[in-house]
């Protein structure tokens, strides 16, 4: 099994005919990844490399029974794009896009509370099931089918941590980019639930950085409710107080979000922090012993 994707994901790629839309459509019909319909305002019975293209996203779930959607679409379109995903009743979006305004997002969240749909992102370098199915742009080699569930804040280290798992023999069940902004349509405390309740997944890691509170919050629910073993990775050791660092998330302020706090949080949970990216597989096999 798996979390969000699998070999019966159905997917839809708003903005198919971009220039990231087509590139990497490409390589996710390469890394098989059933991609079933792209959708394009304005070009609906028009076709890319195959593809049946429509005008809305409604129009392509009717038509092709699409279960997942991914935009490669500018900031400007984003939010729209992702509420019309939303309205028509996609289970799983991906949003890459970032630079998209936060009070857009923060509407999106307050819609998402009222609807089925996940969204992961945006700012984000999608997820994958590995030999199953990729929605974004990660480089396929990093990873393998496996049973280590990776939740993570960063697309550098996703690619890292996978890539070291993957050459110590722990491949991956899903791997979740959730994305680096302030507001994301999913976080960590949403995706744990899932890889704790999925038998496949042995053992978690999550990766984190500065910023935001949901990594004190997620640690004091697998404290309370989780059985399965987790590692954790923080970026941001060095970084100034109430300095941005890249992420809009990784802003700190008012001594909220530390990497102290976090580390705090994570060891009351009895969660070991690796040091460096590296230590994460050698703490992962010892837990998995």
């Amino acid at each position: 099994m798996s979390i969000l994707v699998d070999k019966n994901t159905r997917l839809i790629v708003q903005g198919i005919t971009g220039h990231q839309g087509s590139f990497h459509a490409r390589r996710m019909r390469q890394d098989g990844t059933n991609i079933v319909a792209g959708v394009v305002p304005g070009k609906g019975g028009q076709d890319f490399e195959g593809i049946e293209i429509f005008g809305t996203v409604l129009e392509a779930k009717l038509a092709k029974e699409a279960n997942a959607s991914i935009m490669f679409v500018p900031p400007k379109f984003a939010s729209a794009g992702i509420l019309e995903a939303i309205d028509a009743g996609i289970e799983v979006i991906v949003c890459i896009t970032d630079g998209i305004p936060v009070h857009e997002m923060m509407e999106i969240k307050e819609r998402l509370r009222e609807e089925k749909s996940w969204l992961i992102g945006p700012n984000n370098p999608g997820m994958i099931t590995p030999e199953e199915a990729k929605l974004g742009i990660m480089a396929i080699h990093a990873f393998k089918r496996g049973h280590v569930g990776i939740a993570t804040r960063s697309g550098s280290l996703t690619y890292e941590i996978g890539y070291e798992l993957t050459r110590a023999g722990l491949g991956q069940s899903t791997v979740v980019g959730l994305g680096g902004d302030y507001v994301k349509g999913t976080d960590f405390i949403d995706i744990v639930p899932l890889f704790e309740n999925d038998p496949d997944t042995h053992l978690v890691v999550m990766v984190g950085e500065i910023g935001g509170t949901d990594e004190e919050r997620t640690a004091e629910y697998i404290r309370a409710k989780c059985s399965k073993p987790y590692v954790a990775y923080l970026a941001g050791s060095s970084a100034p107080p109430d300095q941005q660092m890249g992420h809009a998330g990784a802003i700190v302020s008012q001594g909220k979000g530390t990497f102290q706090s976090k580390i705090k949080a994570f060891e009351e949970a009895g969660i070991p922090v690796a040091k460096y990216p590296r230590e994460v597989k050698d703490i992962a096999l010892e837990l998995l012993k």
